[in-house]
């Protein structure tokens, strides 16, 4: 699962985090300081009833602090006290709890116990202290807490609700923000991939803003706008050129035609026909060279037309006939009726022209033309029975000029290929090579719509 590796998803899983960090910050802090307060308060209390017992202890002794003892039982002043007083051997002498509780240590300090009250049939939770009188006798004394923790455990179960509330709506505001994020970049993305297919018209649009996504629609309208003036200019160049070449080029062809007719010897001629053929050859690969430039800046889309695949395929076969015949090869065509795409069908011919012609200059036995739909792509692919190309060899035949140890007895420039993938990427597709087992098969993508 790569969700995780989205940018927009982690942004969403950073303010989810965020907030979860922040609730259960809240929420401990608020407990911690809610029952600091509540002990706090308790333990002043406790201090408060211990000191006023001490004074009556150090007036009249044992017997007064007994007295003081029974007296603020029996007046429940103040009502939530927990009073106990013991001899030294710690036998009950006075209070409102029946035993001297086994976890509260004389000189231990504050601290919280449950314990029940001689009137309660329930335990409550309580602050107490402890002290060591001069006679070995021990005095206990407490406040409970059991009203302020349950008020405290209510409010705690409140927040918490609150808190899952509030994560539901942090998670709800972070799915949201990444949605926007993803929309606002999406425009950006959207733009990019048409350009990519050859659109070098489309635009970033613009919702006036003026925020960092708008900028970066600003900056990328203006990468494209240069980018359009350049292959313009690329159009310009390159047509000049083509014209400015191809003049000599047939003016050279017409001086040597005239100089074949006027050579007296079977040498000159021999010799004056090799040139020509070389002007040729040079003419073809200026042709193609240009062909490509033009077809890899996405010039050529403005000639799409809807275009019958399969038509397309059995006029190639019907044109190569009669060459495979000659190599003792024989072809075939299998492609659905009615496969229809838009295309630049010259270009498109021209690019799977050249996929057959490589088929019959180093396949062998039967080369078989094929259509399919492939999702939103049509799959055309070209099959032979001859050797096939080694994997590690296939990224050179795609390259220009690229030619293999193979075809070096072969006339051509190793331009055909180039040309085809650069047709492909015009028609938004690919070109790949692979193994047909044996033999080379050769699959040119383009996209149905």
């Amino acid at each position: 699962m790569r969700l995780p590796r989205s940018a927009t998803v982690r942004i969403a899983a950073l303010v989810f985090a965020l907030q979860l960090a922040g609730a259960a910050t809240t929420l401990v802090t608020v407990r911690q300081i809610t029952r600091s307060q509540i002990t706090a308060a308790a333990e002043d209390m406790a201090r408060g009833v211990r000191g006023d017992l001490m004074t009556a202890y150090r007036a009249g002794g044992t017997d007064a602090l007994r007295a003081a003892v029974s007296q603020r039982v029996q007046r429940r002043q103040p009502p939530q006290t927990v009073l106990i007083l013991t001899n030294a051997a710690g036998r009950y002498l006075a209070g409102n709890i029946a035993d001297w509780p086994p976890t509260a240590d004389p000189g231990s300090g504050a601290t919280t116990i449950e314990l029940f009250r001689i009137d309660r049939e329930v335990p409550e939770r309580m602050r107490v202290l402890t002290t060591t009188l001069p006679g070995g006798e021990r005095l206990l004394t407490g406040h409970v807490i059991e009203s302020e923790l349950r008020f405290a455990r209510a409010m705690e179960e409140a927040m918490a609700v609150a808190m899952a509330v509030a994560l539901v709506l942090a998670g709800l505001a972070g799915w949201i923000a990444a949605r926007i994020i993803d929309a606002r970049v999406g425009r950006t993305v959207t733009t990019a991939q048409a350009v990519a297919a050859g659109d070098l018209g489309r635009r970033v649009e613009s919702d006036g803003g003026d925020d960092a996504f708008e900028a970066l629609g600003r900056a990328v309208n203006a990468m494209l706008d240069r980018i359009a003036l350049l292959v313009g200019e690329l159009k310009v160049a390159t047509d000049g050129l083509a014209h400015d070449l191809r003049s000599p080029l047939t003016r050279l062809r017409a001086t040597l035609e005239r100089a074949l007719a006027a050579a007296d010897t079977e040498a000159s001629r021999t010799a004056i026909v090799r040139a020509m053929d070389e002007g040729d050859r040079l003419l073809s690969m200026l042709d193609t060279a240009l062909r490509i430039t033009r077809a890899e800046a996405g010039l050529g889309r403005e000639a799409f037309a809807d275009t019958d695949i399969a038509a397309l395929l059995h006029g190639l076969a019907e044109m190569f006939e009669p060459l495979a015949e000659d190599r003792g090869m024989t072809m075939s065509v299998g492609a659905p009726a009615d496969l229809r795409a838009p295309a630049n069908r010259e270009m498109l011919g021209q690019a799977l022209a050249n996929i057959v012609d490589n088929a019959l200059k180093y396949g062998r036995g039967q080369i078989a033309l094929s259509a399919a739909v492939a999702g939103d792509l049509i799959a055309i692919t070209v099959t032979d029975r001859g050797p096939g190309i080694p994997h590690d060899r296939r990224d050179d035949a795609l390259k220009r000029f690229g030619r293999l140890d193979t075809a070096r007895g072969e006339s051509g420039a190793g331009l055909g290929l180039s040309l085809v993938a650069a047709v492909a990427h015009l028609h938004g597709g690919t070109l790949t090579l692979s193994d047909a087992g044996p033999g080379l098969a050769v699959t040119f993508t383009l996209r149905r719509a």
